[in-house]
């Protein structure tokens, strides 16, 4: 092999490294290399990899100026340097390079390229006209803990039937817990992949990991529930993503998945005189896929309900939208617990506005019962409490 420092270099990002590394990991079988111009076609035209679903060509295909000489300077059997935040990420050996169109695999992943569609533009920025293929290598490949994290689970409670479920939980509120539960219900092990997204809209992945590990520790059965980050790369994006989600789940272990109603992906049409959806073009990959109900509060029953069973209709009914959710915390403001649980709204609000009180413990003692001894009390502390006080009904 050539050496990598005389090597031809090409620059890729975040999401082309974390879609490398799945591939790697074994996760995206049956695809197990980067296609070459044949089998693009072939998955472009069919939607099929090898007779098993699979919704867009998996290639490399880095934008950039600097890419795009390289690209085109590039002979079979050559070796290839990729880095990735200036560093060496993988060497590949050429096989080969080809054009692609990158407004028509926009179209396949989000099934538009119009650049108003959220996604589309900032994904058109980094696809080039130019795709490789070719056998490559990591460069100091860490081992995917997380297959044997799941595999100890089953083994420490005998499972027979293991459930996928994707979630941001951005942030984590009382449908999702609605949701987990219902999930648990059938299955014996349920494996949360909780996303990493790649844009600063969300809270971060580990604010949302915690939240979530306090409900799972404090408020389920033990043992029932493993939690996986997942990168949410561009190939998880569009009305695709449910077959991504359903090859990586089966990959992972998983013969069950689980995906909620309102699932942006779940793209619901008219055929033969029935309703479809993209789980109905699923082809090959052996995992039960299971669309769970969409679930709301409804002041009449007053409990949480699912939609496809409460009579009472919408000016009765709140339902959880994770972005208005999301802006109140953002806001300091504590939601109501209906919304989320209050020991939730305190974890996220001490660390998303840490330090906002000029002194925390005379306000403390000011505004809330307390048994008069002197104690240190921490923002979360505080929240808690002052939730509490909102509970208070006789005033009301």
């Amino acid at each position: 092999m050539t050496s990598s420092r005389k090597n031809k270099t090409i620059l890729i990002d975040k999401e082309a490294a974390s879609a490398l590394e799945l591939l790697k990991d074994g996760l995206l079988s049956p695809v197990v290399s980067l296609m070459n111009e044949e089998q693009s076609r072939s998955v472009l035209e069919t939607g099929l990899f090898n007779g098993k679903s699979f919704p867009f060509p998996f290639i490399l295909a880095p934008s950039g100026k600097v890419n795009s000489q390289v690209l085109s300077s590039l002979k079979s059997g050559e070796e290839v340097t990729i880095l990735f935040n200036n560093k060496p990420f993988a060497t590949l050996i050429v096989d080969g390079v080809f054009h692609i169109d990158p407004s028509h695999r926009i179209k396949q992943i989000y099934g538009t390229d119009d650049i108003s569609h959220p996604g589309v533009l900032a994904t058109l920025k980094r696809i080039g006209s130019l795709a490789v293929c070719g056998e490559y290598t990591l460069v100091n490949k860490s081992t995917n803990t997380n297959k044997k994290a799941i595999d100890e689970a089953k083994k420490l409670i005998d499972a027979k039937h293991t459930t996928a479920l994707v979630m941001g939980a951005n942030p984590l509120h009382r449908a999702h817990e609605k949701l987990i539960r219902q999930t648990l219900e059938n299955t014996d092990l349920l494996v949360i992949f909780l996303l990493k997204p790649y844009t600063e809209s969300n809270l971060s992945y580990e604010i949302r990991a915690q939240a979530l590990d306090f409900f799972i520790n404090n408020f389920l059965t033990k043992n029932h529930v493993v939690v996986v980050p997942l990168e949410n790369s561009y190939i998880f994006a569009g009305y695709n993503e449910i077959i991504i989600d359903a090859v990586v789940a089966k990959n992972y272990g998983c013969d069950k998945l689980t995906i909620g109603r309102n699932h942006a992906g779940l793209g619901m049409f008219y055929d033969c005189n029935s309703n479809k959806s993209i789980i109905d073009k699923v082809v090959g990959i052996d995992i039960e896929i299971n669309v769970a109900s969409e679930y709301v509060y409804c002041d009449k029953c007053t409990t949480l309900v699912s939609k496809n069973t409460c009579p009472h209709g919408q000016h009765h009914q709140i339902s959880y939208h994770s972005n208005s959710i999301l802006e109140l915390l953002e806001l300091g403001i504590l939601p109501p617990t209906i919304l989320m649980r209050k020991e939730i709204a305190a974890v996220i609000l001490s660390q998303l506005h840490p330090n906002r009180f000029k002194n925390l413990e005379k306000l403390y003692y000011d505004i809330l019962p307390t048994e008069g001894l002197l104690q240190e009390h921490t923002e979360n502390d505080f929240y808690l409490e002052l939730m509490k006080l909102y509970q208070t009904s006789s005033l009301t």
